[in-house]
């Protein structure tokens, strides 16, 4: 999803588009990792002085519900990134840079295949460790 994806999102939803929803839009687009309410927040600050934790975390969780951000839980935090698209897949997630590389298998048609008769109504898979650079460092 890109910034302008995102903006139509919001409005779509009846949200208003301000300034700093805007400001976190482009801070995730710039990369394509996860980062957490913390980074997000220390960003912020520059631009915003006096901008509360309590503000970035609703915005981070505005998104998320919308689809606009993904999250995930690393080492007990939960970190965003921006929606990296809609054809189905999962990712690889670095646990020292944050970093996301796209897994386009899914094995998820092995475990329908041995669930059989049950009804699933979704899933999530995420690998996790330390990227070539990272382990390299």
């Amino acid at each position: 999803m890109n910034v302008k994806e995102a903006i139509q999102t919001l409005q779509k939803h009846g949200f208003k588009m301000t300034n700093r929803r805007e400001h976190i839009l482009h801070f995730f687009a710039k990369e394509d990792k996860y980062f957490t309410a913390k980074e997000l927040y220390t960003y912020m600050e520059a631009t915003f002085p006096g901008i509360s934790f309590d503000t970035v975390y609703r915005n981070l969780h505005l998104y998320d519900d919308l689809g606009v951000l993904e999250s995930t839980e690393l080492k007990g935090e939960k970190h965003f990134r921006m929606n990296c698209g809609t054809t189905h897949h999962h990712h690889f997630i670095c646990n020292a840079c944050g970093k996301a590389k796209k897994i386009h298998l899914c094995p998820m048609d092995e475990v329908e295949r041995i669930l059989g008769a049950y009804k699933i109504d979704g899933h999530k898979f995420e690998v996790y460790g330390l990227c070539p650079t990272c382990q390299s460092a």
